[in-house]
């Protein structure tokens, strides 16, 4: 499976944010900087994960985006649903037309396959990263005081 490029960009950007909680508004510049997203592609994103509520935004100096629920709240399914980025592995799109108007051997199988991906992105929250991140920075640590 290859997720698209707004998809990861977007996940990317929502955990920078989680990243950044309680430190105040995040600007765009300050994720396009950090992650290597330019700024326009940027603004895309946010204005879907506005319509969706998954981040807020404060105008004016010292403005920025803060995630619009607890990062607990936000599993990985949500942010990528939210750029139109679902990844369906039908070629009918799951209107079972995909061989001459009917549905063909393997529909069922792709069927399933988009439903576990879903299903396992959904189980995944912005927290289940910053954690398993913390987690990876403290084992590092740890082996670096070894050495």
């Amino acid at each position: 499976m290859r997720l698209s490029t707004k998809g990861r960009y977007a996940v990317t950007a929502m955990l920078d944010l989680a990243l950044h909680a309680g430190k105040g508004p995040v600007t765009l510049a300050d994720i396009s900087a950090n992650q290597g997203i330019s700024l326009s592609y940027l603004e895309q994103l946010f204005a879907a994960l506005r319509a969706k509520q998954l981040v807020r935004g404060v105008r004016g100096p010292g403005g920025g985006y803060y995630l619009g629920k607890p990062a607990a709240e936000i599993s990985i399914a949500n942010i990528i649903c939210a750029v139109d980025e679902w990844v369906e592995f039908t070629r009918c799109g799951g209107r079972e037309n995909c061989r001459d108007g009917q549905r063909c051997l393997t529909h069922h199988l792709w069927d399933q396959l988009s439903d576990q991906i879903f299903q396992f992105l959904s189980d995944i929250s912005l927290q289940d990263l910053v954690e398993r991140g913390e987690d990876e920075a403290f084992a590092a640590e740890g082996k670096r005081r070894a050495a």
